[in-house]
């Protein structure tokens, strides 16, 4: 069990100055989330396996570093990989898989992207009170199998706007890759950019660091997408 302690170093990273120490935990649920955007972007269903990883090892960490709100949010992103296994291995009658890459219709992008504004003012307002509402859920049901745990001090978001737009844009995302749309990489690219800034902002240079990283494999994404896209038949803003 004690790989799963965020106390237990792998190695410490002289970053800037400062030195980050990088947890077992930490190291493989990172290694895991970059499998798992790099085999997406070459439309391997496998994919899904290293995001279940990714996303069970981050609730662990969460959970340990008292972030409860962001814990359940990787119960959403473990339902969501489960579904997108699902949905990526399904086969047609002549064997091919059942969903091809492609573009939203123009009218699906225009109420995808009303839904995401909408989302993200809301939240943007609402932000300390909706993750204490949702820390508050995680830590009843925590408490339920016996976890015996107090509510955190919650602090004030530092970034409300980016946060939310970044939250927002995350599940969204999530949902366009399980349905193999071209626009959920549009959208990693986005939310890459701007935690490689916040991050950076925060002092956090090593996180900064992976999103870099991040925003290289979603640009390739794009890339090969748009390609596989344009291979199926489907142009971007189409009515159909």
């Amino acid at each position: 069990m004690e790989f799963f302690s965020t106390a237990n170093t792998l190695v410490q990273i002289p970053v800037w100055g400062s030195v980050y120490d990088l947890s077992y935990i930490e190291a493989v649920g990172t290694i895991a989330g970059l499998l798992c955007i790099l085999l997406a972007s070459f439309e391997k269903t496998i994919n899904y396996l290293f995001g279940l990883i990714n996303v069970t090892l981050f609730a662990v960490i969460f959970f340990q570093i008292q972030l409860y709100a962001n814990l359940l949010l990787q119960l959403f992103f473990f339902g969501a990989n489960i579904y997108g296994w699902y949905a990526w291995s399904r086969m047609s009658s002549s064997q091919e898989a059942e969903l091809k890459i492609r573009w939203l219709s123009l009218p699906s992008a225009l109420t995808t992207l009303i839904i995401s504004v909408l989302a993200i003012i809301v939240l943007t307002f609402n932000i300390d009170a909706v993750f204490g509402v949702l820390a508050n859920w995680a830590v009843a049901v925590l408490n339920l199998f016996g976890a015996n745990l107090v509510m955190p001090v919650l602090e004030p978001d530092a970034f409300p706007f980016w946060d939310s737009t970044m939250t927002v844009l995350s599940v969204v995302a999530m949902i366009l890759m399980t349905r193999k749309y071209v626009e959920n990489w549009l959208l990693w690219v986005v939310i890459n950019v701007i935690s490689i800034v916040v991050f950076f902002i925060q002092g956090v240079y090593a996180m900064s660091l992976e999103y870099l990283l991040l925003l290289g494999i979603a640009l390739n994404g794009s890339r090969l997408w748009m390609k596989s896209a344009k291979e199926n038949g489907s142009e971007p803003m189409s009515r159909g």
